[in-house]
Order: C-alpha cells, then sequence, then structure tokens
C-alpha cells in the first residue's frame, strides 16, 4: 500500500467506499450478507481505511461495518474510519447528536475522520464547525474534513476548524474532472489538504478508449485498474472504490501497485 502523509497522519491511498453497502438512502437487510461478506473481503486483502456515513442505509452501513470489523477481529487501532454527518444534521446539538449516534451504530469509541457530508443551502459553518470542533477536544473525533465542497466553503471551512482539515471527498475520475476546473485539486495540492476521489470508476461504467485499454494491456491490468492507478499516482490524491464483487475488491486494492510512465500519465491527463 501507498500512503499519504499528512500532519503526522499516515492515510492510504487507496480505501474501501461503502456507499450502496446495506442498502442506498435506506436499510436494504436482504443485502447483508452479501454487504458483510465485501467488508470482511476487503479486510481480508489488506483494506485498512474505510469510508461510510450516516446516510448510507438510513444508518445501517454504519452498523454493518462495524459488525464485520468485529467479527473479523480486526485491530481498530490499525483501522483509519471515516464517517459523515448529513446536511439535515448542521446544527450545533445535531452535530453532536449525530456523532454519537454514528459511534454507537459502530460501536466503537471515536471516528479518525469525520466529514460534513453535503453542503446546505443557508448554511451556517460557524455553527457547525463550533460542533465539530468539540467533538475533536471531547476526543470522539481525531480528524475533520468536507465533501463536496466548493473552492469558497472549503476556504472558509478551513478557517473555522481548530484543527487542519484532512480532506475535500469529491467526485474525480479519467472522466469527470470538474473539481480540477474548479480549482479545488490545484488548491488541495499546494495547500496539505488530500482530495479523496469517489466514484472513482464512474459507478462502474468506465467509458473505456483506445488509450485506456491500451496502457492496461501493457501492464496486464484492467482498464478499472488503470483508472485507479492514474488517480493515486496523484499527489494529495487519495480514492474509495466500492464493490461487492471479491475480485474486483482484489483488483482495486492492488492497483496501488502499478507504476505508469510519464508518457502513459500523460496521455491519460
Amino acid at each position: 500500500m501507498k500512503y499519504e502523509i499528512l500532519h503526522d497522519l499516515s492515510i492510504p491511498k487507496l480505501g474501501f467506499g461503502t456507499w450502496k453497502i446495506g442498502g442506498g438512502s435506506y436499510a436494504d437487510l436482504k443485502l447483508d450478507s452479501v454487504s458483510l461478506a465485501a467488508i470482511k473481503s476487503a479486510l481480508e486483502v489488506g483494506y485498512t481505511h474505510f469510508d461510510t456515513a450516516e446516510m448510507y442505509g438510513g444508518g445501517h452501513t454504519e452498523k454493518l461495518l462495524g459488525q464485520a470489523i468485529r467479527e473479523s477481529r480486526a485491530d481498530r487501532s490499525k483501522l483509519f474510519i471515516t464517517s459523515k454527518v448529513m446536511p439535515s444534521h448542521l446544527k450545533y446539538d445535531d452535530v453532536l447528536k449525530a456523532c454519537e449516534n454514528s459511534l454507537r451504530r459502530l460501536k466503537m469509541e471515536y471516528i479518525d475522520l469525520y466529514l460534513i457530508h453535503w453542503p446546505q443551502a443557508g448554511l451556517k459553518l460557524e455553527e457547525t464547525f463550533r460542533g465539530l470542533n468539540k467533538l475533536i477536544r471531547d476526543g470522539k473525533v481525531r480528524h475533520l474534513g468536507v465533501s463536496n465542497f466548493n473552492l469558497r466553503l472549503l476556504k472558509e471551512s478551513q478557517a473555522l476548524s481548530e484543527t487542519p482539515l484532512i480532506t475535500n471527498q469529491v467526485p474525480y475520475s479519467l472522466s469527470d474532472r470538474s473539481y480540477v476546473n474548479n480549482g479545488v485539486l490545484g488548491y488541495c495540492q499546494q495547500n496539505d489538504i488530500l482530495l479523496t476521489a469517489y466514484e472513482p470508476v464512474d459507478k462502474g461504467r468506465l467509458n473505456v478508449n483506445r488509450t485506456l485499454q491500451s496502457i492496461a494491456d501493457a501492464h496486464n491490468a484492467t482498464p478499472y485498474q488503470i483508472a485507479l492507478t492514474w488517480l493515486i499516482s496523484q499527489p494529495r490524491v487519495i480514492t474509495i472504490p466500492m464493490s461487492y464483487n471479491p475480485q474486483h475488491i482484489r483488483e482495486n486494492f492492488e492497483s496501488v501497485d502499478i507504476e505508469l510512465t510519464k508518457e502513459e500519465l500523460e496521455a491519460l491527463n
């Protein structure tokens, strides 16, 4: 595994996302067995960073993640767990309650990285960060970040956070460069903030053109692996692909070991 070192914190370049694990916006109990199997497969392969949110599965995803970790007897101290507070819970008291509920569902004493999931219209960031900063002081959360924030909101969040912001989690892939074009990626790279790329292979619908396929063939890899490798080859970029398929879970993990040439990176860029 490769890592980003940030403020004495070591974060894997590739983690395991959990959107759709245990359901979409609502719990789907019929998915429990396959969801638990997917998380356990990721743990077995070697993933240590798991990304979740109170919004996923209506909170059920957090329950399944904690259950899978306990049943796998994984060492919590060696894991990096990210969760997120939903837009309707951004008032001071709601932030504190949302975190307590996430901890209860995870059955954990702390969350490594806690994000504002989405900005909300009329968002009063001062009030939200008053709650987030208290969670840090109380030891419930170790690091803070945001998700889906534009450059203005990211800078405002930096000013309000009592500790360094760790990440802005946004959609980023070979086909989606919107957060490159709006200046967020460049700003993150210049200011020691990780850009966590979600939907890194376009929800499994990656457009495989001739260039991508030829680079994949040259490395005896899949185009999906090359798409992930392209992301994590960039400074201050990490990514969190998700899959139920044990083979894809392993292939995603192994994409970290692929080394692209300068010419290949330029072609993909």
